[in-house]
């Protein structure tokens, strides 16, 4: 097997930034969601791993237990980031494509 030309190298590796670059983009605006306390609250997050909206039944507001509702949110912020953050991870991964192989190096082949 004769040894990849460097510029085949480059140009699979400029592809690959190109491809990643644009999959950061779309994910700028992709929003996931989760929830807790069975829909009472709901978080809203960016693929950027920001929160962009939290949601939260209004009756749960008037019980007053203020612990819970603190307890509900963070568990739903939470549920969210893993969410997006597993969505991001995979988006990534797959605009990354498979590494190129380059013979005699540690991972590769």
């Amino acid at each position: 097997m004769s040894p990849p030309d460097l510029k085949d190298l480059l140009a699979q590796a400029q592809q690959m930034q190109e491809r990643i670059a644009e999959a950061q983009r779309q994910l700028a605006a992709r929003r996931v969601e989760a929830s807790s306390g069975g829909g009472m609250v709901t978080a809203v997050a960016t693929c950027e791993l920001r929160i962009a909206e939290i949601r939260i039944e209004p009756s749960l507001l008037q019980e007053g237990d203020r612990g819970m509702l603190q307890d509900l949110v963070a568990a739903a912020v939470n549920a969210a980031l893993a969410e997006a953050q597993r969505v991001a991870t995979e988006e990534l991964q797959k605009a990354a494509g498979p590494s190129p192989v380059i013979p005699g190096m540690p991972g590769s082949g």
